[in-house]
């Protein structure tokens, strides 16, 4: 559980990551997002209990940074979306440092809650890859 809180205070600080910059707009998470990553890789990998854990992207009031606009999470693997591929390369680097994260364009694909772990590299680096085709 407090790999957990870890893996959320690290999103977190990445959402405040922009202090002084002009915050770029944000993708509608109901037209593709991290849910459309997720989908793109079930048909190769499984992602059993999905769950739309975007509630944790919002940055809190009086923060410059925007955080995520849309996170998916199951017991594979996080797909967390940004607002563009400069942001999610910052998030990635955070993210490294509690557990495995990597950028894939606009989206961050992690293994670091619950059973994660047990993904094994060969399936992380095609996650990746697929996730990089649904961002451009």
């Amino acid at each position: 559980m407090r790999a957990r809180h870890i893996w959320v205070v690290a999103v977190l600080a990445v959402g405040l990551a922009g202090c002084g910059e002009e915050k770029p707009s944000i993708p509608d998470p109901t037209t593709g997002g991290a849910q459309q990553v997720i989908d793109a890789i079930a048909p190769k990998w499984p992602v059993p209990n999905p769950r739309d854990t975007s509630d944790g992207c919002k940055a809190k009031d009086g923060d410059s940074g925007v955080g995520c606009t849309s996170r998916v999470t199951t017991d594979a693997v996080t797909v967390t979306e940004y607002a563009d591929q400069a942001a999610a390369k910052q998030a990635a680097s955070t993210l490294a440092k509690v557990g495995d994260a990597r950028p894939a364009g606009r989206y961050v694909l992690s293994w670091a809650a619950g059973e994660q772990d047990l993904t094994d590299d060969d399936a992380r680096a095609d996650m990746v890859r697929i996730a990089e085709a649904q961002s451009s």
